[in-house]
């Protein structure tokens, strides 16, 4: 958290803590160099946020009558807030949009919610898996003969809910640096994700993509965009999608027999059946030595552990290190304004007094004393 000097240098972000997608939009901003501090309640989640890294913290009691007070505080030096209550909650906290737009009205006031800020499902609780059951995304993946499977939580919370929540931030950003005009970014799982989905609904208009599950190019319909079982457990993942790719992939199965034949539906049940049996008489690392340097469009699929040591992956860095930990590194990168991996955040009520000070709280001395705001430093820390 020092020295960073990544292209957000200089912004400060006020994240209200949370789980899911606002600490990983947090931490997104963190590795870019904004100077994030997290505002963390006077008794731990049930749910621990894993994505504290970056980010300093300080504990404010939102009940005290003073809470809000201090919230607005650092609201009022930020460039950015980010929230991930229910609709209604910042507001009946005294520290919504209008109340931290009063006291900063180039603020960028970043709200991130499951289901929107209205409609019928607004105030009920959800996950993940909710949100993107109800946007086609779900029932979209999976195999024609089994249920949807669950993609982690990777489509929802992070796809369609951090990414959009910070593409919308920087986008507002950019606009109140430039007029002064700050502004509500209302990001919502259910629109973010139904948005990654733009090329999809394109092709349900324009290519006949169906809403059968498993019958379609992108979706193990096709028997050269799918994943087969290798001699020895492992699996193997294919996607050659374009003609040069899939007649590069039939020459070394050794399938020659299917070269001209990569659209003929009919035939694909036929096709996938000679793929598996091929497949499976070598095991992944014998195919590894097949594909290495081809456009075959062909890959083994690795675990979290293989991935760490992956040689493409280790060539680019794509790890790091953090407390002893292995993590991903910063994403994308900058040619002029390097990224550095953020290292351990902020401990659970200490430090609030210093983190107020620093970003020039005038009242945080008062505030800490009065125990609106909890910190366990030492004087001379």
């Amino acid at each position: 958290m020092t020295g960073r000097q990544g292209p957000l240098h200089g912004v400060r972000v006020v994240e209200l803590a949370g789980i899911g997608p606002v600490p990983m939009a947090g931490l997104l901003l963190a590795e870019l160099g904004a100077d994030v501090v997290r505002v963390d309640r006077p008794v731990p989640q049930p749910l621990p946020d894993l994505l504290v890294r970056g980010k300093r913290a300080v504990v404010i009691d939102l009940k005290h009558p003073r809470g809000a007070e201090a919230v607005l505080g650092l609201a009022e030096k930020a460039d950015v807030l980010l929230e991930g209550y229910r609709p209604g909650v910042t507001e009946r906290l005294g520290i919504g949009p209008d109340d931290a737009l009063r006291r900063n009205p180039a603020l960028v006031y970043g709200r991130m919610t499951g289901w929107g800020q209205e409609g019928p499902r607004a105030s009920t609780a959800g996950h993940d898996i909710n949100y993107i059951s109800v946007t086609g995304a779900l029932a979209a993946i999976g195999r024609a003969d089994g249920p949807p499977q669950v993609p982690l939580n990777l489509v929802g919370d992070f796809g369609g809910g951090s990414l959009y929540l910070v593409t919308g931030v920087l986008a507002a950003l950019h606009h109140a640096r430039a007029t002064g005009e700050g502004q509500v970014v209302d990001a919502a799982i259910v629109d973010g994700v139904s948005h990654l989905s733009a090329m999809i609904w394109a092709e349900r208009h324009h290519q006949g993509w169906h809403d059968e599950r498993g019958t379609n190019l992108l979706d193990t319909g096709a028997p050269f965009y799918d994943v087969y079982a290798t001699a020895d457990g492992g699996w193997y993942a294919v996607g050659a999608l374009e003609p040069q790719f899939y007649a590069r992939l039939v020459e070394l199965i050794t399938l020659p027999e299917w070269a001209g034949r990569q659209h003929d539906r009919a035939a694909w049940p036929r096709m996938r059946e000679a793929f598996a049996a091929a497949f499976a008489t070598r095991t992944r690392a014998e195919w590894d030595q097949v594909f290495d340097g081809t456009d075959a469009c062909a890959s083994p699929v690795l675990t979290w552990a293989e991935a760490e040591n992956d040689d493409h992956l280790r060539a680019r860095s794509v790890h790091a290190r953090a407390d002893g930990h292995t993590v991903p590194a910063p994403a994308p990168r900058f040619s002029h304004t390097p990224t550095e991996v953020a290292q351990p955040g902020g401990v659970w009520g200490e430090g609030g007094r210093n983190v107020l000070r620093d970003w020039g709280v005038e009242s945080a001395a008062d505030l800490v004393a009065g125990g609106a705001v909890a910190d366990d430093t030492r004087d001379g820390a």
